[in-house]
């Protein structure tokens, strides 16, 4: 299995600073990181780690949920997968951590119901590597059906 990079270069103290994450294995695109953006409430143009795990976890979720609806006889035709990942204060350690990801998921999904649905989600949510490798972070699950 590949290996995927990614490298910041940063310039000078946390508050005043800023820098600029490359995603080198895919080489698309470079983006402006700051302390301050980070915990604003607007990001002004600017990503966050938060944001790039959020991508990797809905992404990762999708293509996880995917798999287990095939495995349990229905059909994928459209899945629309959210997350929100959170910053707090880490009251324990000090500093800040990743204080919660809510995955909400919108499935149009032939041959499973509601309860097929939301147990192959929830498998998901368990069983997709981003999520593996989160397992200090409180993941909750919205899953529904639509139409």
């Amino acid at each position: 299995m590949p290996t995927r990079s990614a490298r910041t270069a940063w310039n000078g103290t946390l508050e005043k600073g800023s820098g600029q994450v490359e995603l080198s294995s895919s080489k698309i695109g470079t983006y402006e990181v700051s302390f301050p953006t980070r915990s604003a409430e607007d990001a002004g143009g600017h990503t966050s780690p938060e944001e790039l795990i959020a991508a990797a976890h809905s992404a990762c979720f999708a293509m996880q949920l995917s798999a287990n609806i095939g495995e349990a006889g229905g059909d994928p035709e459209s899945l629309e997968v959210s997350a929100d990942v959170s910053l707090g204060p880490d009251k324990d350690a000090g500093g800040f951590k990743l204080t919660g990801i809510t995955l909400k998921v919108r499935g149009e999904v032939s041959g499973l119901d509601e309860d097929g649905f939301r147990q192959a989600a929830q498998a998901a949510k368990e069983g997709c590597p981003v999520s593996k490798a989160l397992t200090g972070v409180e993941i909750t699950l919205d899953a529904a059906l639509e139409g």
